[in-house]
């Protein structure tokens, strides 16, 4: 079966960056590399990467942008935003990327967080739609991340919480909430009805996938992707996965959140890396594929679940046809 995997990271560090073509030949995989706005130099250096394997290995890469958010606010910063996007529709994107720095990071010069329902934001997003592209949004952060690390739900986020403290909301009193988190990208949705959203990692709403399809069904012009949040399905029952899976198979995107960022790993070190991507993308399939039962590690230590054995149609929707859906290539990008 072809595949994408719609939730990519390709640093562009450039060391043996090609050995990454022939895992995804072996998964009949196209990668989706998204951009992210960790900071200038790293985004310029992810876009640079993404034009080149996207032209070196069409057939296999795809890339999306982002916008500046240096200058929020003042007088210049919504027309260099808008050139952002259109400059990388120009070059090839398929998409325009907003992190969770927007609303964890991003601050007024009153010192308030800036959210995504912030009225400035109106024109960029708009920009976006009437380009026809599509917005892939990581906005805020799982609910574990408002919890303490060993009340957390799964391996997972207590890995990645433990060693990025900056993100666990629990430590942060003076930031917004997870709710407010979740709220203003709801409120943001309702605001731009025309515009197609992704939402990254089950549009942080990973804990219940009931929770996912209720904004599934308030917003048609929303989806969500898998990325980095496999782990929380399995740790849910899996009649009610494979329930919102089947119900919900035009608007579910497969997705990883691996990254290559290989610039400065010695050969040994990238050849391990290589090997857990090409684990990863077959214990995926395994389980969403497979029946009975399969290891679940990111839920934790000796963790296992039901595979949820979806029907081929589901399969092929999730695995690959949503991706073409919601990321329509252009001729001009």
């Amino acid at each position: 079966m072809a595949k994408i995997d719609a939730h990519a990271h390709l640093d562009g560090n450039g060391l043996d960056d090609e050995a990454l073509v022939p895992v995804l030949e072996r998964h009949a995989m196209r990668s989706i590399s998204i951009c992210w706005l960790e900071s200038e130099e790293s985004f310029a250096r992810q876009a640079v990467a993404g034009r080149r394997f996207a032209s070196a290995h069409p057939d296999r890469f795809s890339w999306i942008t982002t916008f500046p958010l240096e200058g929020f606010g003042d007088d210049s910063w919504t027309r260099r935003a808008v050139a952002a996007v259109e400059d990388g529709l120009a070059a090839g994107a398929i998409g325009v990327k907003v992190w969770k720095n927007v609303g964890m990071e991003l601050k007024d010069a009153d010192g308030r967080y800036v959210m995504i329902d912030d009225p400035r934001f109106d024109p960029v997003l708009e920009r976006v739609r009437t380009l026809g592209m599509t917005l892939t949004a990581h906005i805020g952060e799982p609910l574990n991340a408002w919890l303490p690390l060993d009340e957390m739900t799964v391996a997972a986020d207590r890995a990645y919480f433990g060693t990025h403290p900056e993100y666990h909301g629990l430590q942060r009193p003076d930031m917004p909430g997870y709710r407010e988190q979740v709220a203003s990208r709801d409120r943001m949705l309702e605001r731009h009805p025309g515009l197609r959203v992704v939402g990254c990692h089950l549009g942080s709403l990973e804990y219940d996938v009931r929770e996912v399809a209720d904004r599934l069904d308030r917003f048609p012009s929303f989806a969500v992707d898998l990325s980095g949040r496999v782990c929380h399905l399995q740790a849910q029952q899996s009649g009610v996965v494979r329930e919102f899976l089947v119900t919900y198979q035009d608007r579910i995107l497969y997705g990883t959140d691996m990254g290559w960022h290989g610039g400065a790993a010695t050969g040994s070190e990238r050849a391990e890396h290589l090997r857990g991507m090409d684990a990863r993308y077959l214990a995926d399939y395994r389980y969403f594929a497979g029946a009975g039962v399969v290891d679940a590690p990111e839920v934790g230590p000796g963790a296992r679940c039901e595979a949820l054995a979806l029907p081929d149609r589901v399969l092929e929707k999730i695995f690959r046809a949503n991706a073409l859906a919601w990321y329509p290539r252009r001729e001009n990008g």
